[in-house]
């Protein structure tokens, strides 16, 4: 049954947290999945959470302390001693997650944690963890995994995984390697139970498998096992050694993460903020776009002054300003939007450049047309100006096309540049269209009416 947390169990748990009621405390959440106890920490205090931490069983425990978002984690992992971390949490972890929370600290408070860390098989792979990039599928695999030798024979094989099953929660596959540890494909559980038990590996394994380096970048990682419908899928070493597995969960979090950083790279911030971060953090995030933002609007300014005498001759111009520079910037956000979602999601498609702005270009002109059209019926039911109509028309036309075609080729240019295209939508096109659509415009009014 999933959990819905509300009032009345927030209540009724802290009234037990302030008596120390252990008992009931214990009571009220031994049935909850980590997920769920992870949202009810993250609505108490530090010491109210370490009182819940202490009420759990410590492979739960574990679960929860990986379910907490980053801050939450710190909070508490940097109040309690290095033993309690290692004995609570970490020995109880996959390796990858024993990483990233081992990973929080400094070298040397580090050595301190894997100091009390008894199995040194298990502080072995963290570090070899340590030493990878976080972002990178070295950073984000996990050491533990199923491995049987292409030479076993199917009882062997058997045995070997019944040992190796032990320390691993999900068997998502059987990973099958040379003398060397070269990886030579996977063997399904299915195959193994329905073939001879004398028969070897070599004879029923599938050869097929897709796999990764240590150095892969995290959003590559993620394209291929959405690609390929992969919930699990190997890391080999340069030489072709697996060292690793990245499972579906591991990418799922990679997909939240670049998601949210599109999203605020979009939206103008410069680097990963969220509420509970400072003042000053906050600020600097946010600011570098604000300050190109103003620069935009200082250069709208002086474009209008370059028109001022028409503006003062023809008051009447400056009705549609608002409405060229919206339509602008709408136009170029959804145009460049559509080409980074593409981008993201590996469907942009191989067509040349030259084709795609062709093609922008065509919808551009039927947009164009129907919005110009619309802009017409309006303007001749409400304004007895021929000039102002035909100017407002002639630039709305101009402007949808222009901003369109600028807001697909941007992304585009920016990827062949290797940059993160998500930075192509929101402020830059924005303030970029309404500079030019603002010339646009009153260029074209300035034309149409000294000619009428």
């Amino acid at each position: 049954m999933q959990f819905e947390l509300n009032k009345e169990f927030l209540e009724t748990l802290r009234v037990y947290i302030d008596d120390k009621n252990k008992v009931e405390a214990k009571n009220l959440l031994t049935k909850l999945h980590p997920a769920d106890i992870a949202e009810i920490v993250e609505e108490f205090d530090k010491d109210e959470a370490i009182f819940i931490f202490q009420q759990l069983e410590h492979d739960i425990a574990a679960d929860t302390l990986a379910e907490l978002d980053d801050e939450e984690r710190d909070m508490l992992i940097k109040a309690l001693p290095f033993k309690t971390i290692a004995t609570k949490f970490i020995m109880h972890m996959d390796s990858d997650d024993a990483a990233d929370i081992i990973g929080r600290f400094s070298d040397d408070e580090q050595l301190k944690i894997l100091s009390f860390v008894h199995d040194i098989e298990q502080a072995s792979d963290i570090v070899d963890l340590l030493n990878y990039d976080e972002d990178s599928a070295g950073g984000l695999m996990g050491k533990e995994m199923v491995i049987v030798n292409e030479n076993w024979t199917v009882l062997t094989c058997l045995r070997e995984l019944s040992r190796q099953a032990e320390d691993i929660d999900e068997i998502y596959y059987v990973y099958v390697v040379d003398d060397d540890k070269k990886l030579k494909g996977t063997l399904s559980l299915k195959r193994m139970i329905l073939s001879p038990t004398s028969a070897k590996i070599s004879n029923i394994y599938n050869p097929d498998v897709i796999s990764v380096t240590v150095d892969e970048e995290g959003g590559n990682v993620a394209s291929i096992m959405d690609k390929y419908d992969l919930v699990a899928m190997p890391v080999t070493d340069s030489i072709g050694r697996i060292v690793g597995r990245i499972t579906i969960d591991d990418i799922v979090d990679v997909i939240k993460e670049e998601a949210e950083k599109d999203y605020q790279l979009a939206s103008g911030i410069s680097q990963d903020v969220d509420m509970s971060d400072n003042i000053f953090v906050q600020t600097k995030a946010r600011l570098p776009w604000l300050i190109i933002g103003l620069i935009g609007g200082i250069l709208d300014a002086f474009i209008i002054s370059g028109h001022e005498a028409d503006i003062q001759i023809f008051p009447m111009m400056a009705f549609f300003i608002p409405l060229i520079t919206a339509m602008g910037g709408n136009v170029g956000i959804q145009s460049s939007a559509i080409v980074v979602q593409s981008i993201a999601n590996n469907s942009i498609g191989y067509e040349s450049t030259f084709k795609k702005i062709i093609k922008e270009l065509g919808r551009s002109v039927i947009i164009a047309s129907i919005c110009s059209i619309v802009l017409l019926i309006f303007s001749v039911i409400f304004f007895n100006s021929f000039a102002l109509t035909l100017s407002s028309i002639i630039a709305l036309f101009f402007v949808i096309i222009f901003a369109s075609v600028f807001g697909t080729l941007i992304p585009l240019g920016l990827e062949k540049l290797k940059i993160n295209p998500a930075l192509a939508t929101g402020p830059f096109i924005t303030m970029s269209n309404d500079i030019i659509g603002l010339f646009i415009y009153l260029s074209v009014g300035r034309i149409i009416f000294s000619i009428l």
